[in-house]
């Protein structure tokens, strides 16, 4: 056996490893990854940006015993589903989480564009379901209230976020302990999602994600605003109207369907910030995002102890 895979199947029994000083938790024990080939990838990454993952996981970042809410947000980085923007549009925004007793994890996912990929739309999805039932069973010992993960993204990855609290298929099983494990959230924070795949869709990452050609079956299972029922979870909802890159109907018409199913939710949609709404150094009112975030989560009920 390959000795990297000797020693990455140790640190998965193990639970989680440190990377750049940060624990890192791998998704899958290894020879077990579904939709895979077998193939071994090196991590390719470019100022602060990866493009190909090799192990996919995530990192760690727990808040302290005093703070901690008990509740833990999985972050799932942007890019078009070509990229991952891990630090600026993942590592920031965990911290941030930490600083009002939320635990935090950014989920560096399979993207479609890896050559490893047997079925290349349904990385994403599994990577994201294997995440948040990863978290769920290492609730108890990570001081995690199984009942109070959410997942957030911003643009693609605010689009995997509302597909992992919409879809409701299980793509994870591979015959584990965490095939019972629950994989919806219990909240949704969305920033400027890339959510539908049909109409109002971002073109880049419709093509990355289904292809150029695909099915209108494929499109609506991806397609957030399609999907959504009575079980969807709460979703805190920002974009920008002056957004060039996904047309902020994404958002509304996400919202839209939230409401009619009655799910309690929160939209906000600011005059400018375009496709760049960041933890900090907004523009105008779209500063006030991060604090309408975090009241919205207290007024849930997620940020008690």
């Amino acid at each position: 056996m390959n000795t990297k895979y000797i020693v990455l199947n140790l640190l998965f029994v193990l639970v989680s490893f440190t990377v750049l000083g940060q624990e890192y938790i791998p998704l899958w024990p290894e020879g077990k990854m579904p939709n895979s080939n077998g193939m071994e990838l090196p991590r390719i990454e470019k100022r602060e940006r990866v493009t190909q993952v090799d192990v996919p996981g995530m990192y760690a970042f727990f808040t302290s015993k005093e703070e901690n809410t008990r509740t833990a947000v999985l972050i799932f980085p942007p890019g078009g589903y070509q990229k991952l923007t891990y630090n600026i549009a993942g590592i920031q925004l965990a911290k941030w989480f930490n600083t009002f007793g939320v635990n935090a994890f950014v989920v560096m996912y399979r993207m479609p564009t890896s050559p490893d990929l047997k079925n290349p739309a349904f990385g994403p999805i599994m990577d994201g379901q294997r995440a948040v039932k990863l978290v769920r069973e290492n609730a108890e010992k990570w001081g995690i209230d199984k009942n109070k993960i959410g997942v957030m993204g911003c643009s693609a990855g605010g689009g995997l976020a509302v597909n992992l609290a919409t879809i409701n298929t299980d793509y994870t099983k591979i015959n584990d302990a965490l095939d019972t494990i629950q994989y919806r959230p219990d909240f949704q924070i969305v920033v400027s999602g890339a959510i539908s795949m049909r109409q109002n869709a971002h073109k880049g990452s419709h093509d990355a994600l289904l292809g150029k050609n695909p099915s209108p079956d494929t499109e609506i299972l991806f397609s957030g605003e399609l999907n959504v029922n009575s079980t969807t979870c709460p979703a805190f909802v920002v974009c920008a109207a002056n957004d060039p890159v996904v047309n902020s109907l994404n958002s509304i018409s996400y919202y839209e369907a939230l409401l009619k199913a009655n799910v309690k939710s929160a939209l906000h949609i600011f005059p400018q910030g375009g496709h760049s709404i960041a933890l900090r150094n907004n523009p105008g009112s779209t500063e006030l995002w991060t604090s309408l975030c975090e009241a919205w989560l207290r007024e849930m009920g997620f940020l008690h102890k």
